[in-house]
């Protein structure tokens, strides 16, 4: 925007001096030369009136004529020929019979009238050349002022130029953090022409906004949550008091109320944790992802021999740029959805590994594996693979951790049949 500031700028200045310039330049030029034939017709004249005296007596040659004629040569370096009205020469400065092809320019013949009488006439050949070099120095001086204006008003247009779009770019700035996600981002309301700052002050307030309504969403999603942990959490404990009172045909029926139950617990848990996701401002720092992924990988070992699946790591030392907490989590939730899909005897296998600028995390199972559009939508709010125990959050909760630690997630197919979760974090 700078560069099409400025060469508008630039382009009205050359309008103007063109407008002016070319006019002043062709007047000058018009100037000089009336002026040159108007010296050279009054020189005509005096140089007949001169004569007039040594024609009207036929005196050839006269001494006082030829000297006046060779002075006025001399000066001008002109040719100057004086005719009697039989076409006799009477005076000439040439000398040299090329004399008259060495001197080119304006020629004017003027003739020496006395009484009513033609006695005879005076021709002049005047130079043009120095009238010529004025013209051009005169030309050169136009185009000298015309380039120092032009420097002046690029100048000038590249200070205004900036003075426009650097309060535009902060706003855009402002605009991009806002997009991405930092809504306590503002733009300067104070700089620019006013409608710049109006453009400020509604971005601002859109960003109050978005940031209210945000916020009251996730206050409202933890308030919910946390609120609605303590009512079930009594619920399932009078249902499980329940099964010494109720008969044995309706235990199944009770049994399945409070797996309900537990699942709407964990439905709540797992709210809790998306809307802290949302809200988690713990900062990042460099994370021995590898340590990590084996301190998790023998945590949940016990879960898994109890489920007869093998948890197993590998890979080479990676650090990243994470938070602990956030990583743990994330990697929790990969670990619980792998032993969720393993069948019997199956293995999980975490590996970490560095490529292309990324330290990767991958957790691969054995189980039947996604399909394509599967992998896709395992994302989704509330979506589930098939009828586990998973609410649909846990991969949700996931992207939105690693997003804060500017990284990535995805789900890929396996070389075994199942899936490879690979989360990818900032490499130092």
């Amino acid at each position: 925007m700078t560069r099409r500031l400025l060469l508008s700028y630039l382009a009205l200045t050359l309008v103007v001096l063109v407008a002016l310039e070319v006019p002043l330049g062709i007047l000058n030029s018009h100037n000089q030369r009336q002026d040159l034939r108007t010296k050279v017709e009054h020189d005509a004249l005096a140089a007949g009136s001169l004569s007039e005296d040594a024609l009207e007596h036929g005196r050839a040659h006269d001494a006082q004529v030829l000297a006046a004629v060779s002075r006025y040569a001399e000066a001008t370096d002109s040719r100057l020929v004086i005719v009697d009205r039989s076409g006799r020469v009477i005076a000439d400065s040439a000398r040299g019979e090329n004399e008259f092809e060495r001197v080119q320019g304006l020629s004017l013949t003027t003739p020496i009238v006395s009484n009513g009488r033609l006695l005879g006439s005076v021709r002049i050949t005047y130079p043009t050349a120095p009238t010529d070099r004025h013209i051009y120095r005169y030309w050169l001086a136009l185009a000298a002022v015309a380039a120092i204006v032009l420097a002046a008003a690029a100048i000038v247009g590249l200070l205004l130029s900036r003075s426009l779009v650097r309060p535009l770019r902060r706003v855009e700035k402002a605009a991009e953090r806002i997009g991405e996600g930092d809504l306590d981002s503002r733009a300067p309301e104070q700089e620019g022409p006013e409608e710049v700052r109006r453009l400020a002050r509604t971005l601002n307030e859109t960003a109050a906004k978005l940031e209210a309504l945000l916020t009251s969403q996730q206050e409202f999603v933890a308030d919910a949550s946390h609120q609605l942990r303590t009512p079930l959490t009594a619920l399932r404990l009078r249902l499980e008091n329940l099964e010494r009172d109720v008969a044995p045909d309706g235990r199944e029926s009770l049994a399945a109320a409070v797996a309900e139950t537990e699942r709407l617990t964990r439905l709540v848990s797992e709210l809790l944790a998306l809307a802290h996701a949302q809200e988690d401002v713990e900062p990042a720092s460099l994370l021995d992802l590898t340590a990590l992924a084996a301190a998790r990988a023998d945590a949940w070992s016990a879960l898994g021999d109890e489920r007869e699946v093998s948890i197993d790591t590998g890979g080479t030392a990676v650090v990243a740029w994470a938070a602990a907490g956030r990583a743990e989590q994330v990697l929790d939730n990969l670990l619980a959805n792998a032993l969720e899909a393993s069948p019997q005897g199956a293995g999980i296998h975490v590996t970490t590994m560095r490529r292309d600028g990324w330290a990767e995390l991958h957790v691969v199972d054995e189980g039947p594996g996604l399909t394509a559009e599967r992998r896709a939508r395992a994302f989704d709010r509330f979506w589930r693979a098939g009828q586990g125990e998973g609410s649909g959050l846990g991969l949700t909760i996931a992207r939105r951790l690693v997003a804060v630690d500017e990284g990535e997630i995805e789900l890929l197919p396996a070389d075994t049949g199942g899936v490879d979760a690979v989360v990818r974090l900032r490499a130092p």
